[in-house]
């Protein structure tokens, strides 16, 4: 099969557990205690991708430093980012309880662009390690979405608005994947550490700054630190037992 059209269908599998996630939220009622737990879950696994699949890859390089400076480039990023959607919306009034609910629904497209960004960029440096991340972000983003669409719901945004915003959350992975792949593409093996590393990073903060946080708004379940250890633990045994 064709080397980009096998990475897009690695990158398939997060698209369609965004929206799964978030089109689920539609239809089934969950209380935050439980949510918690997804997100808890969806923090583990993300965190395990970061430090068993992605971080022995970007420390490969013959010059770490850039790729760890790339690392903390991508975290500089989506602060970056975060603090100006903040920002414009304090221009235009928008203040409210809605903020927190689209910083997250961002928080989740970027997400997404860069799933597809360490999917692209990892499968040219190794098939099996974009199939791994693949699958390690698709059980991480069906909570995640939920939890987008969720907040939409209790701050009264309509429904027609709320699935096109799911779907179009859905879509950067895509986007993400053919831009990691021709960005990669034919250029030196530093390149593939670079980009890996500054995805890497964004992928981290996000957890940091949205997916934990987020778990912890209304409390949390007695189990929660369970659920994270627990998601940790399923993607460690992706990663040792479901190879391609």
């Amino acid at each position: 099969m064709n080397e980009f059209l096998l990475i897009l269908l690695f990158s398939l599998l997060p698209a369609l557990g965004t929206f799964a996630g978030g089109i689920s939220a539609e239809f089934l009622k969950i209380d935050r205690k439980n949510l918690s737990l997804a997100l808890h879950v969806a923090a583990g696994i993300i965190l395990a991708v970061i430090s068993i699949e992605l971080m022995p890859e970007i420390l490969k390089s013959n010059t770490p430093w850039i790729t760890i400076l790339a690392f903390i480039v991508g975290g500089i990023f989506f602060i970056t980012i975060d603090q100006l959607i903040n920002f414009v919306q304090g221009r235009l009034g928008n203040v409210n309880h809605s903020t927190t609910a689209w910083a997250i629904f961002f928080g989740v497209a970027i997400d997404s662009f860069t799933d597809g960004l360490l999917i692209g960029a990892g499968s040219l440096i190794d098939l099996q390690i974009g199939f791994l991340v693949a699958l390690g972000v698709v059980s991480a983003d069906i909570p995640e979405s939920f939890a987008t669409i969720a907040s939409f719901k209790e701050r009264g945004i309509k429904k027609n608005l709320r699935i096109v915003l799911n779907l179009l959350a859905s879509l950067p992975v895509l986007l993400g994947a053919s831009a990691g792949y021709f960005l990669v593409k034919g250029q030196p093996p530093i390149v593939e550490y670079i980009i890996l590393a500054f995805a890497a990073g964004i992928l981290l903060t996000i957890t940091a700054e949205e997916i934990i946080p987020e778990s912890h708004r209304n409390g949390e379940a007695r189990l929660a630190a369970l659920a994270f250890i627990g998601g940790f633990a399923f993607f460690a045994f992706i990663s040792s037992y479901l190879r391609i």
